[in-house]
């Protein structure tokens, strides 16, 4: 469940992105979950055709799913209700487009940075209408023009950066013993309906997914031929199995191409953002804690392993040195090192061999890096906030996994018991520790106080501080922009003076927000992972 901090965000990134109508409804869907359109209406009190107009807009651009579910009427007779549920991860992504675009333009070229460009604007669009975007920002269309168009876009299908959009609005069958959603049900006495509804929607997700073999499946024209995307993005997907699917897609000549680029729609693939991106600051922090030659095997190691499958998984995939080695040389840093280096960096890793077939394999733990980065954050909030002895005891506590009493932290930290206890009940009031009271009843009752660390309580505390923190600079800026609104519009010419100091102060702090926003970005992706 998202937490308070994290529904203020995506709600004020809607806000600003598409107005505070549009804003409410989103508000509604995070606060009560899976709703339907009646349900909707009477707890915005806004008129249907304006919460309609309100969802189509939240579903055009992937920050709402719809899903059907049948439901039981008289005798024989059945109608099915659609259910609308937010996409929270979509909604919060909207802050990583300047992020994505980057991405794009230091791998490929500025057409297809346009194009993705033109996605992340309008959410869903048919390559027809990516064509007729592209061709109005040209003096005049040739079919020239159209052809580089969509060879970019083939590329960027190959590349995993664009998919085919998920079903409108899939049907789920539900068994005899589920019910459908209900609403305004969130409370601890309801935990076992809160999980049905979180199956229920991630059903509903896994139904609206295109099938592996269409996701990333696109034929068009190119010129007078019928081009397919035949990269590992497309038909080397496909199994046996799937070959009807195949076929079913594979009409002949032009009209499968017509069809394709008129009529299927597409969108940014976020997951394959969010993973380069992920991969980035994972391989920062093991080059700061390391150094830079571990760095570019843990980047060489992740290339390797890269497939639709592991993008979400724990560890790579076993690899054996050979393999490394040649993915180490795809870099240019990684030619100038030998297998000796490869052998340490591995070892710094945490890598140790796995014999199969007397050939050494290795695998990196995906999750132990990213959890020794949460871990790093956090004590740097901790140092940041409370000072080296709060540190200290915090890091004592993470490290032993245990309940530790009062006395003993303070003996192991090194820190004066009065002191330790005030700064432990501190932590503990701001929801950074766990604690239990046991009384003992001898000649005289005593009472013991005990401390924890719950990581797993932690990790969603400090994503929903972090959530607190970006809306916080969100709205400074926007203030610091709105205060110096006239400044921003004058042309340069007219920057002099007064009016030129005011110009440079605001462009710093703009740059100062805007460079803190990226890093806590940054964090918040680290905390909103496994």
């Amino acid at each position: 469940m998202v937490a308070q901090h994290g529904i203020k965000l995506a709600v004020s990134l809607i806000s600003a992105h598409f107005g505070e109508i549009v804003a409410k409804v989103c508000r509604c869907l995070l606060h009560k979950g899976t709703l339907t359109l009646s349900d909707i209406t009477r707890y915005t009190e806004l008129p249907l055709q304006q919460a309609k107009n309100c969802l189509l807009v939240l579903i055009q651009h992937n920050c709402v799913q719809a899903f059907a579910i049948a439901k039981e009427g008289f005798g024989m007779t059945a109608r099915a209700i659609t259910h609308y549920s937010a996409v929270y991860e979509n909604i919060l992504h909207r802050l990583r487009f300047s992020k994505f675009l980057t991405i794009v333009s230091e791998e490929l070229d500025k057409e297809s940075e346009e194009l993705v460009e033109g996605l992340l604007q309008h959410g869903r669009l048919t390559l027809e209408q990516m064509l007729l975007r592209a061709i109005s920002k040209q003096n005049e269309g040739t079919s020239v023009y159209q052809d580089v168009v969509r060879t970019n876009f083939v590329r960027l299908v190959n590349l995993r950066y664009v998919e085919r959009c998920p079903t409108s609005e899939p049907f789920l069958a539900l068994n005899s013993e589920e019910e459908t959603p209900s609403v305004g049900k969130r409370g601890p006495k309801s935990a076992k309906l809160v999980g049905l509804l979180e199956t229920i929607e991630q059903r509903a997700m896994k139904a609206a997914s295109p099938l592996k073999a269409e996701r990333f499946f696109i034929v068009t024209n190119i010129g007078a031929d019928v081009t397919e995307a035949k990269t590992g993005a497309s038909t080397t997907n496909l199994m046996l199995g799937e070959k009807r699917k195949h076929e079913a897609l594979d009409t002949n000549g032009s009209d499968a191409a017509t069809i394709c680029e008129k009529e299927v729609l597409w969108r940014v693939n976020f997951e394959e953002f969010v993973y380069h991106l992920r991969k980035k600051v994972c391989a920062s922090n093991v080059r700061s804690r390391l150094d830079d030659g571990a760095s570019i095997i843990f980047n060489a190691m992740l290339e390797a392993s890269r497939s639709e499958e592991n993008l979400k998984s724990d560890d790579t995939v076993l690899l054996t040195m050979d393999a490394i080695f040649e993915e180490v040389m795809k870099s240019k840093d990684g030619r100038t090192m030998t297998l000796d280096h490869v052998r340490a960096g591995l070892t710094q890793l945490g890598c140790h061999p796995i014999i199969r077939d007397e050939e050494e394999y290795f695998s990196v733990d995906i999750k132990n890096v990213i959890e020794i980065a949460q871990n790093e954050e956090v004590e740097s909030i901790m140092l940041k906030r409370y000072g080296k002895d709060a540190y200290r005891i915090f890091r004592l506590l993470s490290k032993t996994g245990h309940l530790a009493e009062t006395e003993k932290v303070a003996d192991m930290a090194f820190v004066e018991r009065k002191v330790a206890g005030k700064i432990l009940c501190n932590l503990w009031k701001d929801g950074y520790l766990h604690m239990e009271r046991v009384n003992f009843h001898e000649s005289r009752q005593s009472q013991f106080l005990l401390w924890k660390v719950n990581k797993h309580f932690i990790k969603e505390h400090v994503l929903d501080e972090m959530c607190h923190a970006v809306l916080n600079l969100m709205q400074r800026m926007a203030y610091e922009l709105g205060k110096e609104h006239e400044i921003l519009q004058l042309p340069r010419e007219k920057r002099v003076g007064v009016s030129g100091e005011r110009f440079d102060r605001i462009r710093k702090v703009k740059i100062l927000l805007e460079s803190s926003l990226l890093k806590l970005d940054d964090a918040i992706m680290l905390f909103s992972c496994f």
